[in-house]
C-alpha cells in the first residue's frame, strides 16, 4: 500500500492533485489561476460570500487582473469556489493566502492564520500538503501552525506535510506575473520542503528551495524591510532638501546615473499596500520577544508614517502664502489607490491625508478613475465618492494634491487649470508652462 508521501507525490506528478486555495484576494486568485493554467483542478475558499457568488458568475472583482481568466476558469469546469470550509479535507494541497494585518498597537494579528489552521486541522487527512503564503514573522509556520495540525495525532513529514512559500505579488505590474516571479519554498522538514517545491514547480517557472520555513519567512521580511528603509531614507532627504529648495526627485535621478552601488527609490506621501507598511513590524515584534530591538527598522517606520502630516503641512503653508486658510479651503486629492493604475486601496496613505485635512476643517474631495467610491476599511471609513475631473471643476478648488500618479490623468490639463498643486509623485515634471503654482511635497 502506498505511503501518504507516495500518494501525494504521484498526484503532483500527473497533475491529478486537487489544489485548495484559502483566501481569494490579491494573492489567492492569481495563484488559483496559475495552478489552473498548469492543468490542476482548483477549489477556492473564502469567507466572503460575495466573492464566491461573483466567481460563480465568472465575474472578476480584481480589475487589474482582467476578466477573461475568471470566465475561462469557470467555463472549464475544473475550478470551483466555496465558503464551506468543511470541504478543506478534499484538496490534496491547501495553500493559505489569508491576511496578516497589524493590530491597533502595531502588533501582528495572526487571527486569520490561526483560524484557517484550525479549520484545516478539522479535516486534515494523511497525504495532504499545507503551505502558508501570508507574510509573517519567523517561526510562525513551525510554532503557530504545526502544533495545531499535529494535535490531530498525525505527524508532519510522515502523514501530512507543511511548508512556507511567501507570496511576491505586485498588483498592476505588467512585466511579471505569479507564474514568472521566482518563488521561495521552505519546509518544516526536508520531505515537506521537497514536496512543496515539486508542487509549486508544476505551476511556477522558477521555484527556489531554501533550507527551512524560517529562511523563507525571514527572506520575505528582508525584501519588504529593504524597501521600507530605503523609502524612509529618501523621504527624510526630501524633507531636508525641500528646506534648501532642492528637488529630491532630480537628486534621485542624478544619483541613478551611477551604474553600480546605487538603487533608486522615490519619496511619496507615505507607504501603501498590504506589505511595505506592515511587514517590518512583524520582525520588530518578534525581536522584542527575544529581548532585542530593531531601532533602524522602527525609525524608518516613524519617518514613513510621518509623511502624510508633512504633505499636509506643505499644503497649509502653500495656501497661507496665497492668503487662504486651510479651514476655508476646498482641496481635491488625485488618487485614492496606493499605487498607479490599480484599484487597490489597502493601507493607502491617501486616507490618512484626507483624514488629517478634514481634521483641519478642509473641504476635501477625491478623484480616482479606478476607485469610484470608498468602502469601510479596518482603520478608515471616510464614505466618499470620486468626483468628476475636468478643467472646469479644477478651477473650483483652492488646491490639488497629487497622491497617486495614474496614467489616466491628463497632467498638462491639470497643470494648466489648477490654482495650486501639491505634487507628491513628481507627476508634473514634464508639463509645459509656468511652474510657480506647483509645490513638490
Amino acid at each position: 500500500m502506498p505511503t501518504p508521501r507516495e500518494t501525494l507525490e504521484s498526484k503532483i506528478d500527473d497533475a491529478s492533485a486537487l489544489i485548495g486555495i484559502v483566501g481569494l484576494g490579491y494573492v489567492g486568485l492569481p495563484l488559483a489561476r496559475a495552478f489552473h493554467q498548469a492543468g490542476f483542478r482548483v477549489l477556492g475558499f473564502d469567507v466572503d460570500q460575495s466573492k464566491i457568488d461573483a466567481l460563480a458568475r465568472g465575474d472578476n472583482y480584481l480589475a487589474h487582473l482582467g476578466n477573461d481568466f475568471v470566465e475561462e476558469m469557470v467555463a472549464s469546469g475544473t475550478f470551483e469556489a466555496t465558503a464551506d470550509f468543511g470541504r478543506l479535507g478534499e484538496p490534496d494541497a491547501v495553500l493559505s493566502c489569508v491576511p496578516t494585518p497589524l493590530g491597533k498597537h502595531l502588533e501582528p494579528d495572526l487571527s486569520y492564520v490561526e483560524r484557517t489552521t484550525r479549520d484545516i486541522a478539522k479535516t486534515l487527512r494523511p497525504g495532504q500538503l499545507v503551505a502558508l503564503e501570508s507574510t509573517t514573522y519567523p517561526r510562525t509556520t513551525r510554532d503557530v501552525m504545526l502544533p495545531v495540525l499535529e494535535a490531530t495525532g498525525m505527524t508532519c513529514g510522515d502523514d501530512f506535510f507543511l511548508a512556507y512559500s511567501p507570496e511576491r505579488e505586485d498588483p498592476g505590474r505588467q512585466d511579471a506575473s505569479t507564474q514568472t516571479i521566482p518563488k521561495l519554498v521552505g519546509g518544516i522538514d526536508a520531505e515537506s520542503g521537497r514536496l512543496a517545491h515539486k508542487l509549486y514547480s508544476m505551476a511556477i517557472s522558477s521555484v527556489i528551495p531554501v533550507a527551512s520555513a524560517e529562511i523563507a519567512e525571514s527572506a520575505k521580511l528582508l525584501e519588504n524591510i529593504f524597501r521600507a528603509v530605503n523609502i524612509a531614507l529618501v523621504n527624510e532627504m526630501k524633507v531636508v532638501l525641500s528646506e534648501m529648495d532642492i528637488d529630491i526627485f532630480e537628486v534621485v535621478r542624478a544619483a541613478s546615473t551611477k551604474p553600480f552601488g546605487f538603487m533608486p527609490f522615490y519619496p511619496g506621501p507615505g507607504l501603501g499596500g498590504h506589505c511595505i507598511p506592515i511587514d517590518p513590524y512583524y520582525l520588530t515584534w518578534k525581536a522584542r520577544e527575544v529581548g532585542l530591538s530593531t531601532k533602524f527598522i522602527e525609525l524608518a517606520g516613524e519617518v514613513n508614517r510621518s509623511m502624510p502630516k508633512y504633505v499636509v503641512s506643505r499644503l497649509v503653508e502653500a495656501l497661507n502664502t496665497r492668503g487662504k486658510a486651510a479651514s476655508t479651503s476646498r482641496v481635491l486629492v488625485l488618487g485614492l489607490a496606493y499605487k498607479p493604475d490599480v484599484d487597490d486601496v489597502r493601507e493607502s496613505p491617501t486616507f490618512e491625508l484626507i483624514q488629517i485635512m478634514q481634521g483641519l476643517g478642509v473641504d476635501v474631495s477625491y478623484n480616482d478613475p479606478h476607485v469610484p467610491k470608498t468602502h469601510e476599511m479596518r482603520h478608515y471609513d471616510i464614505d466618499m465618492a470620486s468626483v468628476p475631473l475636468s478643467a472646469e471643476t479644477l478651477g473650483t478648488y483652492d488646491a490639488v494634491v497629487i497622491a497617486t500618479h495614474h496614467k489616466a490623468y491628463d497632467w498638462q490639463m491639470i497643470a494648466d487649470h489648477a490654482k495650486l498643486i501639491i505634487d507628491t509623485r513628481d507627476a508634473l515634471r514634464c508639463v509645459d508652462g509656468p511652474r510657480d503654482h506647483i509645490v513638490i511635497a
